[in-house]
């Protein structure tokens, strides 16, 4: 039996909790799984319908690692257990066992100075797992950085399901929505500061001068919505840019097959960065290429000049050239093709292949 431990698991959304959930699913078809994860109202309806075992632990958040951690060690006292496979060090710091221990890697959960208590704490765990799996090659480079051993570090790109036959009403809403609007962007993501709509919008008002039609579209919540509603609203381009949060998944995905480029030139904001981008894969599907940043992971996801581009997000005229090279003589349709040819490469079934060398099977 493997124990999976997490920070991040449905039916909370993100890409996290998608990552673990399908971890979860592909490991059971091979091994005994066990999952621990946090609370989360309306979980009861969801962990039913699983296949395997999902113990939920809650209580105040400060206090929930170290109950999470008593209940683990417990477990591994009475029960046979082949490994522990968590989503973050700090999970992993608290248990006592001798068990191989597997840790996943993101970026920023590990990105601390040299030195610093944080990175020692980082190091104590990481470096005395047997594997630590980064999402992509960016973050393993930044692991190593970071003082983590090289020989330790293996680079598994996260999974994604097949994607899902698109729903008929959903496509003729999204026409409907849409109309004639042309050239289409989308950006599937939270707002914050690192996914960079605010450079978006701005090279927008210049490719409008050239494509008066042109849309794009917005689909996500967060921080920084505000201030993105009000540039759009200073550089009068509320025509041009369209907003969607809480949508289906039917819908969401209709528009981003109803798109011609999946656009996040995600930067360095802070110590956040984009560690790998699952986003460009679930667009890749729908046979959409995608313009992502140099900085972080996205080279990992998306393969320059064959499935998308990859672009300096720090640079204005970066981001606006890529738009435009890419809707020139329409290189998104070329783009596109590639990126839907590639995209299995990133199925659970052959992703978890590399998790089962890894777990000895």
């Amino acid at each position: 039996m493997y124990l999976i431990v997490t920070r991040s698991f449905p039916p909370e959304l993100g890409g996290m909790q998608s990552l673990m959930w399908g971890l979860s699913k592909e490991l059971s078809k091979n091994f005994m799984i066990k999952v621990f994860a946090d609370f989360i109202d309306g979980h009861k309806g969801f962990d039913e319908q699983a296949s395997f075992s999902i113990e939920r632990v809650g209580g105040i958040k400060l206090l929930r690692k170290y109950r999470k951690a008593q209940l683990i060690n417990e477990f591994i006292k009475e029960n046979k257990i082949e490994g522990i496979i968590s989503d973050h060090w700090k999970s992993l710091e608290l248990i006592k066992s001798n068990k191989k221990k597997y840790c996943l890697i993101h970026s920023k959960e590990i990105n601390h100075p040299k030195g610093t208590s944080l990175n020692k704490r980082v190091l104590e765990v990481l470096n005395n797992v047997e594997k630590v799996i980064a999402n992509s090659e960016y973050t393993k480079n930044l692991a190593i950085d970071c003082g983590v051993h090289k020989e330790k570090i293996v680079v598994i790109n996260p999974g994604v399901d097949p994607a899902e036959e698109l729903d008929k009403k959903s496509l003729e809403k999204v026409e409907s929505l849409l109309k004639v609007k042309s050239p289409r962007l989308i950006t599937v993501s939270r707002f914050d500061k690192r996914k960079n709509h605010e450079k978006i919008v701005m090279a927008l008002r210049n490719l409008k001068q050239i494509y008066p039609d042109i849309v794009y579209i917005c689909v996500g919540y967060g921080d920084e919505e505000e201030n993105i509603k009000k540039l759009v609203k200073e550089l009068d381009l509320e025509e041009q840019v369209m907003f969607f949060s809480d949508i289906s998944n039917d819908l969401k995905n209709a528009l981003i097959a109803k798109s011609n480029i999946f656009v996040m030139p995600s930067i360095i904001h802070k110590k956040s960065v984009e560690g790998f981008g699952i986003a460009y894969v679930e667009a890749a599907q729908y046979g959409i290429p995608s313009i992502g940043g140099k900085d972080g992971g996205a080279a990992d996801a998306i393969e320059h000049e064959k499935t998308g581009l990859i672009c300096d997000g720090n640079n204005l005229d970066d981001i606006y050239s890529s738009i435009y090279s890419m809707l020139e003589n329409k290189k998104y349709l070329e783009y596109g093709k590639g990126a839907k040819d590639n995209v299995s490469k990133f199925h659970w079934s052959n992703i978890i292949e590399e998790y089962k060398k890894i777990l000895g099977n």
